[in-house]
């Protein structure tokens, strides 16, 4: 079986959950081949393996983390270049696009980006994507060269499917334009202690109907009771209630969690553009003409400042 390459996405070798999905994806298409790099290969290389990967390569050097996503890109060509894969599948963040694209462009094959599904086809990967806001689903798969694909987090359940998981080490020489923009300064950005947005499965967010940022705890408390992300509209995000690294839309984040309730979001196309793909949805707003209401597996009209307060309490009450 012709062998698929992912690129793990990790913090020091802390396996990220998107990764896991795009092993449990590649399988479908060949045996995956896990490419590690920088720090932490043998803390993830166990877990690579325990998710289906055949082959670990690694290759760790501070062009990694001291210069922006060309060094990256150098390794991964270097493993195309090594294994000759069926396809390269890339986690669809904005560092994993920037990635698959300057690969493409390298080896001269066609890219895929935000798929949402993978499949094997007669000539080739085959993969589903939403577009037009979600409006359609289109599948597709590239005609020319070696098939670079971009997922987006929450395509899959990870499923554990042991595998040898042998780690070799890879071998990269960097270019010299790979080193043209170096990182001066890094930033931690403050923990929530909520999960990370884009790859939660459960996404509480609050649109102009929350009324003001002071009203926002009622989110909040409804999404630390599910153990959800926080996300935000447009209009809530420009009016200064919430930061924009929350927001969910067009040109905030696209999220696809099991679960996303949308609390006082009227359902503009900007905002469903980003959460459309969202496995299943709820809404509550109190105007049943809302938009919102056209795309939902359920909805509740009603004031959210009455249904949010009393759903947080109902759902602490079952948890406890």
């Amino acid at each position: 079986m012709a062998e698929v390459l992912v690129y793990v996405d990790h913090v020091d070798g802390a396996v990220r959950k998107p990764t896991l999905e795009l092993l449990t994806l590649a399988r479908r298409v060949g045996e995956p081949v896990a490419v590690h790099l920088g720090a932490g290969a043998d803390t993830a290389a166990p877990v690579l393996a325990e998710h289906g990967a055949v082959k670990v390569l690694t290759a760790d050097a501070p062009e990694f983390a001291d210069y922006l996503v060309a060094p990256k890109v150098d390794a991964l060509e270097a493993a195309y270049q090594a294994v000759s894969p069926a396809a390269v599948l890339v986690p669809s963040s904005a560092e994993g696009k920037e990635i698959a694209a300057r690969l493409a462009v390298r080896i001269g094959s066609g890219i895929i980006t935000d798929a949402v599904d993978l499949e094997a086809g007669d000539e080739g990967p085959v993969a589903t994507q939403s577009a037009f806001a979600a409006a359609f689903t289109t599948k597709s798969r590239i005609t020319k060269g070696t098939p670079v694909i971009t997922v987006k987090p929450n395509s899959a359940a990870p499923e554990a499917a042991p595998a040898a998981g042998t780690v070799e080490q890879l071998s990269v020489s960097f270019g010299e334009k790979s080193t043209g923009t170096k990182v001066v300064s890094r930033t931690p950005r403050e923990s929530t202690g909520r999960p990370e947005l884009t790859e939660a499965a459960i996404v509480v967010s609050g649109g102009r109907g929350v009324n003001g940022a002071e009203n926002f705890h009622i989110v909040e408390s409804l999404a630390d009771s599910l153990g959800a992300a926080v996300g935000a509209s447009r209009a809530a995000v420009d009016a200064g209630w919430y930061p924009h690294s929350n927001q969910v839309g067009q040109t905030g984040k696209s999220v696809s969690p099991q679960l996303y309730i949308a609390a006082g979001i009227s359902g503009a196309i900007q905002h469903r553009a980003g959460m459309q793909t969202s496995k299943t949805i709820v809404a509550i707003n109190k105007d049943a003409e809302a938009p919102i209401f056209d795309l939902v597996d359920y909805g509740v009209v009603g004031d959210l400042f009455q249904v949010v307060p009393q759903l947080t309490e109902e759902v602490t009450t079952r948890k406890g």
